[in-house]
Parts: structure tokens; sequence; C-alpha cells
């Protein structure tokens, strides 16, 4: 038996608990089974009882709003059976026909989704590896044009009355690793900072968080190697400038690893489903559970 027959058959038992759970409450509501706790109301052959509110009402809803809660609900249910019913009599029988494979349709798709979600789980591989992210980029990296402007800085926002900021800026723009160790142990007095300047930023993002940055300056203040100083109400804010990717330059891969992973894990999802849906076609044809008539000529 190949792979994802085994998943198959591995993932059948779990399944068909939940499918049987889904029956039996089918049945239930076929034959109309009543509980033994007295209704609260009833339409025609249809009845609501106490357990089907009880998820609506908790201990910290007084009595007060647990009736208005419990009434509203009675009347809207009241009101569904009440139209459903009539939509009944009153709908042609083609109408309910269409409708009924709809419902029927639905069910089924019901079903295989959750299953298919069921198998996938526990048979697809989630591993990327930077190899296969590193091919992929290289093969198709024409896609990936940027549509807006990224930064990767350092950035620190001090309070107005800062009182040792010339040596923030000095270390800021030298930022070796003594000056790294420094900016650290100062930072809880900093109101914003990012050392991180391997990160890609989008200038949208450093617009929210440098106000005096706009997209009319940003040009000015946003240059490789450039570092700025720049104040209003709120602060001081300094920043240097790591390296700059304009709009329609090809996105770094650091800034779309994650897109890229989706995409590959997508694909593989696919052609998890198309092989297994092969192979229970396969599978079904050789033990005679599945063929097909050809008409006669």
């Amino acid at each position: 038996m190949n792979t994802s027959l085994k998943i198959l058959t591995s993932v059948l038992t779990l399944f068909g608990a939940l499918l049987l759970l889904v029956l039996v409450i089918s049945c239930d509501g076929l034959f109309s089974k009543q509980p033994d706790s007295e209704p609260l109301a009833r339409v025609g052959n249809a009845f609501l009882y106490k357990e089907d509110i009880e998820s609506l009402l908790s201990a910290s809803i007084n009595q007060q709003d647990s009736a208005s809660i419990v009434a509203n609900y009675i009347n809207n249910w009241a009101i569904k059976q009440l139209l459903y019913s009539k939509a009944q009599i009153n709908l042609s029988e083609d109408e309910i026909a269409a409708f009924e494979r709809l419902v029927a349709n639905y069910r089924i798709d019901l079903y295989t989704r959750a299953y298919k979600e069921a198998l996938i789980l526990r048979g697809e591989d989630t591993t990327i590896t930077d190899s296969q992210l590193q091919r992929f980029y290289e093969e198709e990296k024409e896609n990936f044009i940027l549509k807006e402007k990224l930064v990767q800085l350092r950035f620190v926002q001090l309070p107005k009355q800062f009182l040792n900021k010339e040596e923030v800026i000095e270390r800021l723009k030298r930022f070796e690793g003594a000056d790294q160790v420094f900016l650290d142990s100062i930072g809880v007095q900093f109101t914003k900072l990012n050392f991180n300047d391997s990160l890609w930023i989008p200038v949208s993002r450093i617009v929210q968080e440098i106000p005096p940055i706009s997209f009319d300056n940003e040009d000015r203040y946003l240059k490789k190697s450039q570092f700025f100083e720049l104040e209003d109400s709120l602060g001081v804010y300094l920043g240097k400038i790591a390296d700059v990717r304009s709009i329609n330059e090809i996105a770094p891969l650091t800034y779309i690893k994650p897109t890229i992973r989706q995409v590959l894990l997508n694909r593989r999802k696919l052609e998890f489903m198309r092989r297994l849906e092969t192979e229970i076609l396969d599978e079904a044809v050789k033990q005679k559970e599945f063929e097909i008539y050809e008409k006669e000529k």
C-alpha cells in the first residue's frame, strides 16, 4: 500500500468516529426524537427545548436580561420554522427540488472538505528548507517586484528632555559591539527603538512610526547610508539608514520569505490532494467499488 493510502487508512478511523456522531445527530433530527425535558415552544411538529438555548445564558446575565434573550430567541426560532413550513407549501416542486439538490451538495462538500483537511494534517510535509526558498526565489524573482519602497534602518526616539543625545547619536552611527551593548543598556530610556537593521521595513510603516517623515519628504531622509535627526512635539527621532530598495526593484528574499513559504505549501497541498484523489480512484477501481458504464453503441 502506498504512502497516501496508508495516510488515508490511518485517518479513516478518526474521521469515521466523527461521521458516526454526525449521522447519529442527523438521525435524531430526521426522526424527531424528543429529549426527556419539557419543550419551551412548538411550531407544528418542531419543538424547541431548554437544552437548545443553554449556550445563550451565563451566570453574568441577570434574570431580566435572560428572560428577554430567551423570548427573542424563541420568537426568531418560531418565525424561521413558520417561514420554512410555508415555503414548503408555497414553493413549486421544481424550486423545492433545486433547493434539496443544493442542500445535498453542500452537505457533501462539508464532509469532503473536513476529510481532506484531516488527511492533509496527517500526511502533509510542512518543512520548507532554505535551499527550496532560494531556488524558488531565483526562478520566480521577476514576479516579486516591489510596489512600495523598503528600508533597513536602526532607529531610536528620545524624549525631548533626554540629556545624553550626542553620545546616542555617535554610538548609533558607529554601532560597533560596544556601542550596541551601551544602547541596549539604556534602551528603557528610549520612547521607541529598532536596532535590527537587517529587517526590511515598508515606508508606510516608517511614516507611521516617525511622524516628521511623510510620503512627501521621505526621499530626503530615507537614502542609503544617511543619518537623520528630526524633532516634533513628541520627541527627537534619530535614524541611520543601512540600505534601501525602491519601487519596481526585485524584493529581497528575506522580506518575501513568508510569502514564498506559503506559496510552496499551497502547491504541495494541491499536489498531495491530486495524488491522493488519483490513488483513491485507482484503488476503488481495483476493488470494484467504482466503475463507469459504457453506453451501448
